[in-house]
């Protein structure tokens, strides 16, 4: 779907959400779960400092890279 921008390998674990923070490295938070405590830490897991571009998805894929995709804008409108 994307192109690789940064190779990480990051090793995914459960109950945490993966993503691109503002600085363009790939980081993680717990997530927050009904009936438990929830502390916001955040970690950060690679340093990419990725330059991000107008336009463009920034995600961790499923082999643990920092990808980029092109937003899909403007649909057509139904009839």
């Amino acid at each position: 779907m994307g192109s690789v921008v940064c190779k990480c390998g990051i090793k995914r674990e459960t109950g945490y959400l993966y993503f691109v923070d503002k600085k363009g490295n790939a980081a993680r938070v717990n997530m927050k779960r009904p009936g438990k405590k929830y502390k916001k830490k955040v970690e950060t897991m690679h340093k990419c400092g990725i330059k991000r571009e107008a336009g463009y998805l920034y995600y961790i894929d499923k082999k643990g890279n920092v990808s980029s995709a092109k937003m899909k804008r403007g649909r057509k409108k139904k009839k």
